[in-house]
């Protein structure tokens, strides 16, 4: 069996797609409610980190990696399934990459300068209730069009000729 260099590139482009699409999906179906469920010192403290933690190579490579791979495949695959390709490419650069950077990482740089524990409890059910909702929202945005964007992928492969 042979692989051509276009169907590689459209398989790592569809993992890259999956991993993302997964990572929003898990926030929006189990770790946003999880974290919900604590009070808001807990909450802010867990976002801090988790947010902290995110910002490593194994998140990079594919957050990264898809605004390389998205329109690489589109002009590799332009023939047959380009136009899925095009149309993933400006999901992931608008309603991913786009949000995250234009919504998303604000948040997670003001939350990351709150002294938590020189805040009162007031203080802390403030910014949570400017934070958590906001987040969420951007999230479920992302969430959508990650998921979009697999399927556009995911189109693209099974109409290759």
């Amino acid at each position: 069996m042979h692989i051509s260099f276009v169907e590689l590139l459209l398989l790592i482009t569809l993992v890259a797609s999956a991993l993302m699409a997964g990572l929003f999906f898990a926030y929006a179906c189990s770790v946003n409610p999880g974290l919900g469920r604590l009070a808001d010192r807990g909450y802010l403290s867990a976002m801090q980190s988790i947010n902290r933690a995110i910002l490593n190579p194994v998140f990079f490579a594919p957050f990264m990696g898809s605004l390389v791979l998205l329109p690489l495949a589109t002009w590799a695959a332009w023939s047959s399934g380009g136009g899925w390709l095009l149309a993933a490419t400006g999901m992931y650069f608008a309603g991913v990459f786009g949000v995250t950077i234009a919504g998303n990482v604000p948040l997670n740089n003001a939350l990351d300068k709150l002294e938590l524990q020189a805040a009162s409890e007031e203080q802390l059910a403030q910014y949570r209730a400017n934070f958590e909702k906001r987040w969420n929202r951007l999230n479920l945005v992302r969430t959508v069009c990650a998921v979009l964007t697999l399927a556009l992928v995911g189109t693209a492969c099974i109409c290759q000729d």
